[in-house]
């Protein structure tokens, strides 16, 4: 439908029934555009369109919308005519703009939202916020702040601004809305869903799917700034083996390609890098797998660089390093001639491919980690945003550059082989990235107390943006509070929280510079610090088979993994602007332990030595929501929901809590993801409500699983029959269990729950893949 008003030509194309793109543009101006984001074709859609007086209205079957004929204002409304959302009178605004030769518009669109409503989204910032209202957000990409144009509102819609140039979002008083800098039209999209899993689920479905992550993504990762050698970090892969704390995933940091001058060459040019291909059989023969930094950028005396310069596809502005000279600190008299390539030409990825498959691909690397995705522009300038890219001006798409890059990795990845699954942790990210297969951490945050209560609403609101998979650096990237944090108590109680949180997030991984992570450079075992960290990881592979399901429900049906509050709980009024508490999956709330307990202050004189004293235990409130009772994980106490607690939280503690209804399997004690098979799981139940799970199993890797070579095997408890049912095993794939055990266990108080597994079972059965139904004595 398609109509002009005033001089704007104003054009409403439904997707499908609950998703609609509203386009303006000034009339007479075409509108030509390849959504980088959208990826959805417009479906067949029935609708039903009156004309009465001056409004134009257009119903489908699960949204209305009506076009006041007269000033072009559109409102949106459910079908029983409750108003969700509606555009301000006068709202929409052109001004002629010379984007560096290109004559076009900064545009921007006012939205009036109710007082009551929350909205949620637009990326990740640090701010320890959940909810947007009363916010401004200059949306331009940034090492630590990602900014995704995509707000939810409590009210179950969902807005996506489909604009990539730095973009100005504010809601304040007087009205809500999106400015960008450069549009030759207004182009935005309205889902409604009538709650949040649906919204998240629209956009998705709008800007692309969520694959699956291998199963080894999901156990423990260890990085480091960085290490120095191939040896180093073979070394610390034996040393987990050794200790025998699982392991899965080391990282390996920058500059084994060499110096400065050879940035990113995507090959080891690094002398202490001497035989990079048994470097990774050897981590491979530990049973690990193995992610490597490749950036955005390039050194002049790479091979990359020069072919890259041959067609012009390097931008000129400063990014990192400045100098050549690696010691800080930064001398610009030496400069690296650095430059960041542009991910907008499909000929540049393909250069970019070829070398790091030559270089590194071949190698068996399993995946990447692809640092300074936003890229880092540094001393930015005006005219900087002029430089020509091969869709425009940077000014134009420079917001959407982490998607290009990551997807043009990605793409060609699967070019290449899909016998292994792609995984690419990157630093930025923009609308329609999960479709790559991308995890986005937060950025290199500085260690304080402040930064972990922040990093969860960053990491809730980055999850209600679209985009499922995200961690944070596991103590901080930046040590710049702490001296001697090693043995500095503060910062040791600050780690293990963070490492407890960390467990309930999408990867799991400890990284950081100045000094090294690894466990056991906090003391041996015994030390409380050392235990804590040792029970978390642990806990963390007990998990997976829960883990994993969740993961094949945000693949198969748009779900989210952590869960803002307002996903679950939105009737809570409560529960809508808690920043502190996430539900981790649908059956977990997790609620960190985010100041400190015991150690805050204490360390500033060197000349002290503090003694390791946990005795005194001190409590976190938490908040337990409405609507459903809880179990407290480590007691196994039922308590009912919709009040606030004190949980007291020794330093191994965090305070987690399992919804009524929920039945959780816990895997085997193992040193890595697939060592055992999930051939004898114990699985809790937890009373007072009806409840469903799903065990989902596959090969583990590669992408048959889209053929449909997996098993789900369905469990269903009926708290009024006090009935266990074990249904049909579903599917099949090379290499499943056909028999197995499962150890029930009907949770209650003070009957041995929390980390560790079970000795006595309530009921043991071995199941081939028929239905078994289970009664409770």
């Amino acid at each position: 439908m398609q109509t002009s008003i005033s001089g704007v030509e104003i054009e409403l194309q439904f997707f499908n029934e609950a998703t609609l793109r509203v386009i303006k543009h000034p009339k007479g101006k075409d509108f030509i555009k390849q959504s980088l984001s959208v990826i959805l074709k417009p479906l067949p859609t029935k609708l039903v369109i009156k004309e009465e007086g001056n409004i134009l209205s257009v119903r489908s079957s699960k949204l209305q919308v009506f076009l006041d004929l007269k000033d072009g204002k559109i409102s949106f409304f459910d079908l029983d005519k409750h108003l969700l959302l509606t555009e301000k009178h006068a709202g929409t605004d052109f001004t002629d703009f010379d984007d560096a030769g290109s004559k076009t518009y900064t545009v921007s669109q006012c939205f009036l939202l109710e007082k009551e409503e929350e909205i949620y989204g637009l990326g990740q910032q640090q701010e320890g916020k959940m909810s947007k209202r009363n916010t401004k957000l200059n949306m331009i990409q940034g090492n630590t702040d990602d900014y995704i144009p995509f707000m939810l509102s409590s009210k179950g819609y969902g807005v996506f601004w489909d604009n990539y140039s730095p973009t100005v979002f504010e809601d304040n008083a007087t009205n809500t809305y999106f400015k960008s800098e450069v549009g030759d039209g207004v182009d935005y999209y309205f889902m409604y869903g009538g709650n949040a899993d649906t919204v998240v689920s629209s956009m998705r479905m709008l800007t692309g799917k969520a694959p699956m992550f291998p199963l080894w993504t999901f156990g423990f990762w260890q990085s480091r700034e960085r290490y120095k050698s191939q040896d180093e970090l073979v070394d610390v892969v034996k040393k987990f083996r050794e200790l025998q704390v699982p392991l899965d995933g080391i990282i390996q940091d920058w500059q084994y390609w060499g110096n400065n001058y050879l940035w990113n060459a995507m090959e080891f040019l690094n002398p202490a890098f001497y035989d990079p291909k048994k470097m990774v059989d050897e981590v491979h023969g530990l049973n690990a797998h193995m992610i490597i930094s490749i950036w955005n950028s390039f050194g002049p005396n790479t091979k990359t660089y020069k072919s890259l310069d041959k067609i012009d596809a390097l931008f000129n502005f400063i990014t990192w390093p400045e100098s050549g000279v690696e010691k800080f600190p930064v001398n610009k008299e030496y400069p690296s001639g650095v430059r960041v390539y542009d991910a907008f030409n499909p000929f540049a990825r393909d250069i970019y491919w070829d070398d790091l498959n030559k270089g590194i691909f071949s190698l068996g690397m399993d995946g990447w980690w692809m640092d300074s995705s936003e890229p880092d522009h540094l001393d930015a300038k005006t005219t900087d945003f002029d430089t020509k890219t091969y869709l425009g001006s940077f000014r134009k798409v420079r917001n959407a550059f982490p998607l290009m890059t990551v997807g043009g990795v990605a793409e060609h990845q699967l070019k290449e082989s899909n016998d292994k699954r792609i995984f690419i942790l990157t630093r930025s990210a923009f609308a329609g990235q999960q479709r790559y297969g991308a995890n986005t951490w937060s950025g290199d945050v500085n260690a304080s107390w402040k930064a972990l209560r922040n990093q969860i609403s960053a990491g809730l609101n980055f999850s209600l943006s679209g985009i499922p998979y995200w961690n944070s650096d596991i103590g901080g990237f930046f040590l710049w509070d702490f001296k001697k944090p090693l043995t500095n108590l503060d910062y040791r109680e600050l780690h293990v929280r963070w490492m407890e949180f960390g467990t309930f997030c999408p990867m799991m991984r400890s990284h950081g510079e100045g000094v090294p992570r690894e466990l056991y450079h906090f003391g041996k075992k015994g030390n409380p610090t050392y235990d804590a960290i040792e029970k978390y990881i642990h806990l963390r592979y007990s998990l997976l088979p829960y883990i994993y399901a969740t993961s094949w429900d945000v693949t198969s049906k748009n779900s989210s993994m952590m869960r803002a509050l307002v996903m679950d709980f939105d009737n809570d009024k409560n529960a809508l602007n808690i920043n502190d508490e996430f539900m981790f999956g649908k059956s977990i709330l997790v609620a960190p332990v985010t100041e400190a307990m015991y150690w805050k202050n204490l360390t500033k004189d060197d000349t002290v030595t503090p003694i390791e004293d946990y005795s005194v235990v001190k409590t976190k409130e938490v908040y337990l929501p409405n609507g459903t009772n809880w179990f407290d994980f480590w007691t196994g106490e039922s308590i009912q929901g919709g009040q606030r607690i004190k949980k007291e939280a020794p330093l191994d503690i965090i305070p987690l809590y399992i919804k009524a209804g929920t039945i959780l399997p816990f895997g085997p004690k193992v040193q890595f993801a697939t060592e055992k098979k999930w051939d004898d799981l114990e699985v809790r139940v937890y009373e007072g409500a009806d409840g469903e799970f799903t065990l989902y199993e596959d090969e583990n890797d590669n992408y048959n699983y889209q053929k449909g070579m997996y098993t789900n095997i369905k469990f269903s408890w009926n708290n009024k029959s006090r009935t266990l049912t074990i249904n049909d095993r579903k599917g099949a794939f090379s290499g499943m269990l056909n028999d197995r055990k499962f150890n029930i266990v009907f949770v209650s108080k003070n009957k041995g729950v929390g980390a560790e597994l079970i000795s006595k079972y309530d009921k043991v059965v071995s199941y081939s893949g028929k239905k078994i139904i289970i009664a409770k004595d």
